[in-house]
C-alpha cells in the first residue's frame, strides 16, 4: 500500500506532467490573466477563462500550494472529462493533456 508521502510525491509528477503538457501545446502563458477573471463562482471558471488557463493559474497553483504547506489534497477530482469537452472540434486534440489528466483524477480520486 502506498504511504501519504509516495502518493503526494506522485499527484506532484503529475503536476508536472501536465504542466509539460501544457508548454508542449503552446498553452502555458507567462501573465497570469487579471484578477476578476481569477474570480468566477462557475465550475473551471468557464465564463472568465479558457480550460488550459483554469489548469495553469487556477489548478496547478492550488494543488502546488496544498503540496507545499501540507495540506489535505482534494479528494475528488473530474477534469479528464472537462478537458474532453473542450478539445472537442479544436484542431489540437490534447490527447496527452487528456491522458495526464485521467491519471491525476485517479490519484485523487483514491482509484486504482
Amino acid at each position: 500500500m502506498a504511504t501519504q508521502s509516495d502518493h503526494i510525491a506522485q499527484v506532484a509528477d503529475r503536476l508536472l506532467q501536465i504542466e509539460i503538457e501544457l508548454r508542449q501545446m503552446g498553452a502555458w502563458e507567462s501573465d497570469p490573466p487579471p484578477d476578476e477573471a481569477l474570480q468566477s463562482a462557475k465550475p473551471f471558471a468557464v465564463d472568465t477563462l479558457e480550460f488550459t488557463q483554469w489548469l495553469q493559474f487556477v489548478f496547478v497553483w492550488r494543488m502546488k500550494v496544498l503540496i507545499e504547506n501540507q495540506q489535505p489534497l482534494p479528494e475528488v477530482s473530474g477534469m479528464a472529462p472537462m478537458a474532453e469537452e473542450h478539445f472537442r472540434g479544436r484542431a489540437e486534440s490534447g490527447r496527452g493533456l487528456i491522458r495526464e489528466l485521467a491519471e491525476m483524477d485517479r490519484l485523487l480520486s483514491g482509484r486504482s
